[in-house]
């Protein structure tokens, strides 16, 4: 893992984004932020997971169906299975210990 500042790559309203093998963020005080750190971790795993493409793929076909779902682009972007189970388990520093592989299925049920 790679951790880049990179404010100006970082779209607004976000503060990092992770393409494997690096970690992008918009703040260098992030670097010492381990809830940060471990949700992003998180990002690597599934993409490692899913051969990197793929998830890329999957992660914007399920934003478009989130999308059409809620109506609303912040709903939609937190409703994706990958955000859903990184910002549930994020301040589980020993999350990525004792996740099951493909960890991410069981948050891919639509909310309502």
């Amino acid at each position: 893992m790679f951790l880049i500042v990179a404010k100006y790559l970082i779209p607004k309203g976000y503060r990092g984004m992770t393409v494997f093998p690096f970690v992008l963020m918009k703040y260098d005080f992030d670097r010492e932020n381990q809830i940060f750190i471990n949700h992003e971790k998180i990002h690597l795993r599934q993409q490692l997971e899913l051969l990197i493409l793929p998830f890329f793929i999957w992660y914007f076909l399920e934003y478009l169906l989130r999308l059409v779902q809620y109506k609303n682009a912040a709903l939609a972007y937190r409703n994706i299975s990958f955000e859903r189970e990184a910002y549930a388990n994020e301040t589980d520093l020993n999350y990525l210990k004792n996740r099951s592989f493909l960890g991410f299925f069981k948050y891919l049920t639509l909310k309502q």
